[in-house]
Formats: C-alpha cells, structure tokens, sequence
C-alpha cells in the first residue's frame, strides 16, 4: 500500500510526468525515431515545468499578499484552497485518495474510449485534489473503504470526461481551434463566464485590442500591466498591515521596498508560466495524434488552466481583479449575516479568475471578461460556503474547496448517497 500510494502521489500526482507519459506514448503510436521521442517527451515535461515554477512562484507571491491582507483588514475564516483540504486528507486517508485516484484515471481512459467525450485529464494534481473531495464526501456517509475506491473511481474517471467537454464549446472560441480542452475543475464556472460575456458584449471588443488613452497604453503590455497593478495591491495592503508586521514577514527587508519587490516578483512569474505554456504545447498537440489514431480515436488532451493565458494575457489580469471584487463582496456579505466568513484567497482567484476572463474576453470582450470572472468570483465563494458544513462534520476545518466543479460532484454524491442509504 505505501508503494501504491508513493507510486501514485509522485508519479501520476506530478502533472509533468503524466503529460510527459502521454507525450510519450502518442509519439511511440506514431513510430517517430527514438531521438524525436526522447526530445518531444522531454520538452513536453521540461515545459510544463517551466509554467510548473512559475506558477509556484506566483503562489509565494500571493501568499505573501494574502498575509498583508489578512493581517491589515483583520479577517478570519475559511481559507478555500483545495491544495490545503487535499493535504488535511492524505493525513487521514491517504492510501484511498491514492487509489481513487488511480482507479479514477484507468476510468477516465476507458470513458474516453467508449464515450463521445473524448477527453483525457492531463491535470494529474486536479484529480488528486478531486480523489481527496470524494473520498472526504464518502467518508462522511460512513462509506467503507473499498466501496469509496470503487465508487470514487468512476466518479472520478467519468468527472474527467464529461466537465471538459461542459467548457469546449467556449475553450474553441478562446483556443481558435479544438485540438486541446480545458482540464481544471472550474469548467462550469468558465462556462457561465463564457456565456454571461455572449450577453453583454461582443468578442471583437477584445482586452487586447482596447483603445487606452496614451499615458495607459503601457498597460497593452502584460507584464507592465501585471506589475504595476500587483504593485498598487501590495502598497494597499501593506499599509493596512503596517511596517512592523511586514518586516516581519519578509525577514527584515525595508517595508516599502517588500511590495515594490513582491509586485514585480508575480509579473516575472507570470511571464514564465506563459514561456512553459507556449513550450509544452508546441509538443503535446502532435504528440497527441498517435494516442488520437491508435488507442482512443478523436482523444483531446485536457490540460491546466494557464494554457489560455497566451491567448488574452489582458482578460488574465482583468478577470484576476474583477473575480476577486466578487469574492470580497462575498466576503462582506457573509460577515453581515453572521455566517461563516469565506476569505478570497488570492492563489486561487488569481488562476481561475484569470481563466474566467480569458473565456469571458473570448464571447463577449471587454465587458464579457469583467461580468463574466465577477460572477464567477462570487461562485468560488458560495460554493465552498455550501459544502465546508459536510467537511467540518468529520473534522476537516479552517479550509474548504473553492472549485466549482468540486462544489458540485461533492454536494451531490453527499446528498444522492445520503438518500440511497436512508432509502435501503
């Protein structure tokens, strides 16, 4: 059991080694020389690296925000990470995460093949953090352990299919074309934000083309205009903070320079996840054609979310801010009502707000990518406000999933199962 779930977690739970693994495969099916197979696997990995470090980077940067924040606005409560609920569930649960996770990928390729939705979740932490959410929603129903593998499995394995394909029809209007699907657990979401941009705009009136007066045309490119609004964020909330705690916070460095330093930190970061992005689809998509023609015909590759990100890097940072007006709205809202107070962790409302917009930007432009990744802010709110009761019920507290995808398989295996075994 300890190798399995070895095995599984830094195998299959590395994203990088399970694209590299279908990479590679694609390219043997192919029959390419060994040199082509070695070099496309490689870059495959070695990209999906790339974006993999800046991604951590961008996670450091915000966490470091979300510290100054919390300390200068003094809040407590939920912190919806799944990275955080996942690690709380390996604690108890360990080897069953593991197996519903393997078990959900062997599904997850036999649903591809059988199916019409011809997706392969390439995510491999998503499913992790997806394995963890069912065997915690099982757990809850007193499920046993060998049921949970079983059942969780499938779920998992038909979850991976059919949420991609919820997102297609917009992730084609994003990419241009339908080689690649989006394989991040927020498709419902993304999908409401591409339809709620078809209501109030128009594509054309694209972020990347907006008409900025010429002081802001500075803003046209990306990583000028990350830096400088990352900046201000941090100046706000390092004053709220005050010096003191800031210094303390980042191991003495001058509390003025901290955010100036912070700011420009995220924009290089995310200059780096566009690089490994760009990198590892160069290699992917004619990798994927060997598993297309040979084992699951019209097989689409279903990566994470920053894959979009190069196609509107305007609507990233555009759909980061207006996702997280939403979620301090929500914020506020709860507080007033006495509920439990849903803090916006900006880790994860910066990729999938970011991502919000870019689908939004895609049907609706401008006013698609601002509407859009608001509505969606807010759901990342509700959702995890909806399903931390069952999480607290068996002892997982302080965080919850924020994912909206995973608010609403956890939701309905726990109140489908609840109904199953009252009715029997």
């Amino acid at each position: 059991m300890e190798f399995i779930k070895a095995f599984v977690i830094d195998l299959l739970g590395t994203a990088a080694i399970l694209v590299g693994l279908m990479a590679f495969i694609g390219l043997v099916l192919q029959k390419k020389p060994w040199d082509d197979i070695v070099s496309g696997t490689l870059k495959t990995i070695v990209g999906f690296l790339i974006f993999s470090v800046g991604s951590g980077a961008a996670v450091l940067a915000l966490d470091s925000f979300q510290g100054l924040f919390s300390e200068g606005f003094g809040l407590n409560g939920v912190l919806p990470l799944a990275e955080a609920v996942t690690a709380l569930a390996q604690d108890r649960f360990g080897t069953v995460v593991s197996l519903v996770m393997l078990v959900g990928f062997a599904f997850n390729l036999l649903f591809a093949r059988i199916t019409p939705f011809k997706y392969i979740f390439l995510t491999g932490q998503h499913n992790l953090y997806l394995a963890a959410l069912l065997t915690v929603m099982l757990k809850a129903l007193d499920v046993g352990n060998t049921a949970i593998v079983i059942v969780g499995g499938i779920i998992l394995g038909f979850s991976a299919c059919i949420f991609p394909a919820i997102a297609q029809p917009y992730m084609r209007k994003v990419t241009g074309n339908d080689e690649i699907a989006l394989g991040h657990y927020v498709t419902v979401g993304y999908a409401i934000s591409g339809w709620v941009g078809s209501k109030v705009g128009k594509p054309e009136d694209t972020t990347e083309n907006l008409k900025l007066p010429k002081w802001l045309s500075m803003f046209k490119d990306y990583v000028v205009g990350v830096s400088l609004t990352m900046i201000v964020f941090y100046y706000i909330a390092t004053f709220a903070a005050g010096p003191n705690f800031v210094e303390d916070l980042s191991g003495g460095m001058n509390w003025l320079v901290y955010p100036l330093i912070q700011g420009l930190t995220f924009a290089a970061a995310l200059y780096v996840i566009i690089t490994g992005v760009r990198m590892l689809l160069g290699e992917i998509v004619n990798a994927f054609v060997g598993i297309s023609e040979k084992l699951i015909p019209n097989a689409k590759p279903a990566l994470d979310c920053p894959v979009v990100f190069p196609f509107a890097p305007t609507a990233t940072v555009i759909g980061f801010l207006s996702a997280y007006a939403g979620g301090l709205l929500c914020m506020v809202m709860f507080g007033v009502f006495d509920l439990s107070v849903i803090i916006p962790v900006a880790v994860p409302y910066f990729f999938i707000g970011a991502t919000a917009g870019v689908f939004g930007n895609a049907s609706g432009g401008w006013k698609g990518a601002l509407a859009g990744s608001f509505v969606v802010g807010i759901l990342i709110a509700i959702g995890p406000a909806i399903i931390y009761p069952i999480m607290a019920d068996i002892g997982l507290t302080g965080t919850a999933f924020p994912e909206t995808d995973f608010t609403i398989v956890g939701v309905l295996v726990y109140y489908i199962g609840q109904f199953l075994i009252n009715l029997f």
